[in-house]
């Protein structure tokens, strides 16, 4: 059978053997499927159910909890509040564990401050964490015209205001959307070391290994989307597109189609775009698929959430996951200062300063 995804299709050119990613992603896509029957009496035209989190990356495991949020284009309706309650009690139900105890999860969100609160007093953590996950690690589990909606919205923001994208700059890169990645990239290695302290440092070990890995794919998914308009896109192609009568609907709607793919699958597209990378390719992928087998595995899942951080330098399962971490950067330091694919010079105007 012909791969039909970017990672697939990587996997196969590299002669990877990636089997905890693909059954990840496997787990994933069954999940989605018993989701969208469980959920299929709540669907309406002004609301959308939204998973996040591993479930919505494709990189689901069996101790993976589910994130959601009732995701609400449209008027208050005292119906909500309802249906979130017994969206929460079918979750309850299959989920290996409850949604984080933040609240971001697990609630009811209105469309407006995620579209317009962005940046400012008001666009607090919680809003920009539901803003920027609805783009990088989000799916809709049954009707989506809510959902699409949204993304639209936020999209139209970033890309529609940002002058220098559409005019002023050589580099096709959306600045103001990137600018809220590596805000966001930054507030979530911030709430690290909050929460290590906040919950004095109980499941330290496997939020370590999240932030090193998975939540640090998240951000470099989100640094490629952004690059890539560059990337397919040459001086004179981009002109003729933002003079076009239909060129800013355009322009929304590629990205909402890059938005539509997993940070893996994001990835995976750019990489396969530089077959000189192979190296580097093997290191961010492979070790990937390590990690996601350490989550995979029960025994070793319970042993990072309750290891203790003064065991850390002696443990041998701890220090395997962060051996994998460094790895993992290795691999992405030379992709994302390559000389030959130009990623270096994106990388310096808009990774660094």
């Amino acid at each position: 059978m012909t791969a039909s995804t970017a990672l697939e299709r990587l996997e196969s050119q590299l002669n990877g053997n990636w089997a905890h990613l693909r059954e990840a992603r496997r787990r994933a896509d069954e999940m989605q499927q018993r989701l969208l029957s469980e959920f299929a009496e709540f669907e309406r035209d002004d609301s959308s159910i939204v998973v996040s989190g591993s479930l919505a990356r494709g990189e689901f495991t069996a101790g993976s909890d589910i994130d959601w949020t009732l995701l609400i284009d449209g008027a208050a309706d005292p119906w909500h509040a309802g249906l979130a309650r017994r969206i929460a009690q079918k979750v309850k139900l299959i989920a290996a564990k409850d949604t984080g105890a933040e609240g971001t999860f697990g609630v009811m969100v209105f469309s407006h401050d995620l579209v317009h609160q962005i940046g400012g007093q008001d666009d607090t953590n919680q809003n920009t964490t539901r803003r920027l996950l609805l783009l990088l690690e989000s799916r809709p589990a049954g009707r989506d015209d809510a959902y699409a909606r949204v993304i639209r919205s936020i999209l139209s923001r970033y890309l529609l205001e940002d002058r220098g994208f559409l005019r002023g700059s050589p580099f096709r890169v959306p600045r103001f959307l990137q600018n809220d990645f590596a805000r966001y990239w930054r507030t979530i290695a911030v709430d690290f070391a909050y929460k290590l302290r906040d919950r004095s440092g109980k499941g330290w070990a496997i939020r370590s290994a999240k932030l090193r890995m998975s939540r640090k794919m998240i951000y470099v998914s989100s640094l490629l989307a952004c690059y890539r308009c560059h990337l397919d896109h040459d001086a004179q192609t981009w002109k003729k597109l933002v003079d076009s009568d239909d060129g800013k609907s355009r322009i929304v709607e590629y990205f909402e189609n890059i938005f539509r793919q997993t940070p893996l699958e994001i990835t995976a597209g750019v990489l396969l775009q530089f077959p000189h990378l192979a190296g580097s390719a093997h290191k961010i992928l492979g070790a990937y698929d390590e990690f996601l087998g350490l989550l995979a595995d029960g025994r070793t899942r319970e042993h990072l959430e309750t290891l203790p951080e003064d065991d850390a330098d002696r443990d041998p399962t701890y220090q395997k996951a962060r051996q994998l971490s460094h790895r993992f950067r290795d691999g992405l330091l030379e992709f994302f200062f390559d000389k030959e694919s130009g990623l270096d010079e994106l990388t310096r105007n808009y990774g660094v300063f």
